[in-house]
């Protein structure tokens, strides 16, 4: 006699390609969040380390006999 827990279930397969579905959208949403999210960290740092760098000084124009 065949196991009926191991028989197919057409509705149980549509429910689960459904939640895959879902859940799937939601993981590639979090990706897009966590690289949103680290991109602006690393702006920020960099920001912040080039604000503590000193400022390049201007060299003088060489004026251009006429």
């Amino acid at each position: 006699m065949r196991n009926p827990w191991l028989a197919r279930n057409p509705w149980l397969s549509l429910w689960l390609s459904g939640a895959n579905t879902i859940l799937g959208a939601a993981r590639a949403q979090a990706q897009r969040n966590a690289n949103r999210m680290m991109a602006d960290h690393v702006t920020r740092a960099a920001s912040a380390w080039a604000a503590l760098l000193p400022s390049p000084r201007k060299r003088a124009r060489k004026r251009v006999k006429r």
